[in-house]
């Protein structure tokens, strides 16, 4: 049986250490701290994972969007960031006379979005998503690798609906959750319920949180899912299912979230037409599948250790020729593989004796070795990552082997 080289266990690793040794991702000093760049390697999966999301998010209704990363400070003053927030956020730019700032949060734009055209019942659930920069001006003693930073790429998500639609907006959005989570090798060791606290951190608005909390709740009860209940936790302007991971330390973070927003669109006056042509507020319901790209491949490298899903690894399929005299023919197959969407490198014997380049590559999914047997043949025997002896694969096949299931 042809195997996937995607059921291997590997303990998990410090993402820093091995993102380096990998090649993943570095800092400089001149970039600043908390700004990590991403190589040749770290972008090609990050790349898988972005196809991926956006594929499964285009199945289930979304339409993708772009907007800026930086606006007007009144507009975060309009959504309540500014008076909430401000304190995480960096320090507006004057240009003009006019005051700018980085974004802490994709909503404002997409409710803008929303509020461009008129709406109808009709349309709704509208369903927003976008792969979009957002900045947090973290202290430099909380900064750490991936994990901590302060340009974030997050994975988001905006459903308007109708109030009697929300339960099952957030239910929809926990199942595609839990689909990413499988597919990129996650396990969530439990879900929060995170409420507000004390203080003036919180939109002072009790019947909004009690009816946002209310929805929450019931959500998680009637799907049975087991969840702890933590004050303190919730975004300002309202509550929202956190799914925690661990690190190899037991040490828990966010990694995605749905979340019950009351709160935003009657500060943007949002509204569609009801059937009985009456003005309506939408709820909005906020949501990360997958969570900032940052945090999600620190996570996938301690996971994976390095040894990724074969459609999540920077490279996919390895050509060896044994010889220089296999050389040409091992370029054809490297052709091959790349036009058939593999990410495919070819490594020369110059590069060492066979087996050093093996054991060099044993990251590597699957490793094509091109014989004087195969160079006649126009073929490749294939070994799978771990060392399984498949033989002659067609190469459509192995790269059908290394796309994701998107269901």
């Amino acid at each position: 049986m042809l195997a996937s080289c995607d059921d291997e266990e590997n303990p998990m690793h410090d993402h820093r250490r091995l993102g380096r040794e990998l090649d993943l991702f570095d800092t400089d000093p001149l970039v600043g701290s908390g700004l990590p760049y991403l190589l040749p390697a770290g972008a090609a999966v990050r790349g898988a994972v972005e196809d991926y999301v956006r594929e499964l998010e285009r199945r289930h209704g979304y339409q993708h969007v772009n907007s800026p990363v930086l606006a007007k400070r009144e507009l975060y003053e309009r959504s309540g960031h500014w008076a909430h927030y401000h304190e995480d956020m960096f320090p507006p730019m004057r240009v003009g006379g006019e005051e700018f700032v980085l974004r802490p949060s994709l909503c404002p734009h997409h409710a803008l979005i929303y509020r461009a055209r008129p709406r109808s019942h009709r349309d709704l659930p509208l369903r927003l998503a976008e792969l979009g920069g957002m900045y947090r001006c973290e202290l430099s003693g909380v900064l750490g690798g991936l994990t901590r930073v302060r340009a974030i790429q997050l994975n988001d998500g905006h459903v308007f609906c109708a109030p009697e639609q929300a339960a099952a907006e957030v239910g929809a959005a926990l199942d595609l959750i839990a689909r990413a989570h499988e597919q990129l090798g996650i396990r969530a060791v439990r879900h929060r319920l995170s409420l507000r606290g004390e203080g003036g951190k919180y939109v002072d608005d009790p019947e909004l949180w009690e009816r946002s909390e209310r929805i929450l709740r019931e959500v998680l009860l009637e799907r049975g899912v087991p969840f702890d209940e933590q004050r303190g936790e919730s975004a300002f302007y309202g509550p929202k299912i956190d799914v925690q991971i661990a690190d190899a330390a037991e040490r828990e973070t966010t990694l995605s979230t749905v979340q019950v927003d009351l709160y935003m669109p009657g500060r943007f006056e949002l509204g569609y037409v009801a059937a009985d042509q009456s003005r309506r507020r939408p709820v909005m319901v906020h949501r990360t599948l997958v969570g900032s790209m940052e945090r999600l491949l620190s996570h996938l490298i301690e996971v994976h250790g390095g040894a990724f899903p074969a459609w999540l690894a920077p490279v996919q399929a390895v050509v060896l020729p044994v010889t220089e005299s296999e050389v040409p023919a091992a370029e054809n197959r490297l052709r091959e593989c790349v036009a058939a969407g593999l990410r495919a490198e070819l490594v020369a014997p110059d590069r060492g004796s066979l087996g050093a380049r093996i054991r060099e590559q044993r990251l590597v999914p699957y490793q094509l070795v091109v014989g004087a047997r195969e160079a006649a043949e126009g073929g490749a025997a294939v070994r799978a990552r771990g060392g399984e002896q498949l033989g002659a694969v067609p190469i459509d096949r192995l790269a059908r082997l290394c796309r994701p299931h998107v269901g």
